[in-house]
């Protein structure tokens, strides 16, 4: 197992519940950590991890640190539902994943 995969579990349950508990929604044009959850596209199973998201007019934004070592965002190559919660406020939308020519990948989220 990579670094970036223990490093990634470690925050996933350290940071977590503190995120659940004491997060808040950034305002528009702010950045705040989130927890998400969405279903992989071919195992159906349901994923939870932690995450920095940017708020924008529409919805949000998630930069993918590292894309190359994580596959978790190729769930959201076809737009997909995400479900974002930060401290007990939980609120859905659809996710697409865009690669940019300098390789950097964001995922687009657009709220209901």
């Amino acid at each position: 197992m990579g670094v970036v995969s223990v490093a990634g579990r470690w925050v996933n349950k350290v940071v977590a519940p503190v995120v659940l508990r004491c997060g808040k929604w950034p305002e528009a044009g702010r950045t705040s950590m989130a927890v998400v959850s969405y279903a992989g596209r071919k195992s159906g199973r349901e994923f939870t991890l932690v995450v920095a998201i940017r708020r924008t007019e529409s919805g949000a934004t998630i930069a993918v640190e590292l894309p190359d070592q994580k596959r978790w965002w190729r769930n959201f190559l076809q737009p997909g539902p995400l479900t974002i919660d930060i401290g007990g406020d939980r609120r859905t939308g659809r996710a697409h994943a865009v690669r940019d020519d300098s390789g950097k990948v964001k995922l687009h989220v657009e709220l209901d």
